[in-house]
């Protein structure tokens, strides 16, 4: 466990009402964010999402074009040898796209900086939320919903962050378009970044340190 901590943040019941204070890591949460890693962090995760299977056929690919359309000389048009020339209908490509791997890959450290940097960013905007562990009696979205809604979370971009995957909490909450649900030691810098607010379950905040104290 960290020793170094922020100021204590208001945690909350599942019901709204307010809970016992709890420390947030000041090596994680309190650290000056990197813009920059942050930024390579993101891009990458975005360009490792591309399929990279786009493809168009070039002159040689296309089908037809074998013969001349016309005589060369006589018929007082353009000279045309193929069909499959570009500027003809049907004609193959110009530097059109192909195949290509946009996988990157980004030291070990820098995704570590750029995870601590995402949070401290949250921290800082105040869009970070601690709410007392939970379980759903039924995996049904009312239930996730009237829990948001009891958090004034309510059609606000969210992501939860629960310490170990629960199948009832995720089949509850995959219906809502506003809602996210993420692993503490699995959040990536984008998914921490792509919401309006971090919705931290108490014993998820365990887990995060101990995510960066052993790497």
């Amino acid at each position: 466990m960290i020793a170094d901590i922020m100021k204590n943040v208001q945690a909350y019941t599942t019901s709204g009402s307010r809970g016992e204070d709890v420390a947030l890591s000041e090596q994680i949460f309190g650290i000056e964010p990197n813009p920059h890693v942050v930024y390579q962090a993101v891009r990458i995760h975005l360009g490792n999402r591309r399929q990279g299977t786009s493809k168009a056929k070039e002159r040689s690919e296309v089908r037809g074009g074998g013969r001349k359309p016309w005589r060369q000389k006589g018929r007082g048009t353009a000279r045309a040898g193929s069909t499959r020339s570009p500027l003809w209908v049907g004609g193959g490509t110009i530097f059109g796209p192909r195949p290509r791997d946009y996988r990157k890959k980004l030291p070990q450290k820098m995704r570590q900086l750029a995870r601590k940097s995402a949070y401290a960013m949250k921290a800082q905007d105040e869009q970070v939320m601690v709410v007392e562990d939970f379980k759903l009696k039924e995996a049904k979205t009312r239930e996730m919903q009237a829990i948001l809604k009891a958090l004034s979370l309510d059609g606000t971009k969210t992501l939860l962050i629960v310490a170990e995957y629960d199948r009832d909490l995720w089949l509850a909450g995959r219906n809502i378009p506003t809602l996210q649900i993420c692993e503490a030691a699995k959040a990536s810098t984008y998914e921490l970044l792509n919401n309006q607010m971090l919705l931290i379950q108490k014993s998820a905040l365990s887990v995060i340190e101990e995510t960066f104290t052993n790497n």
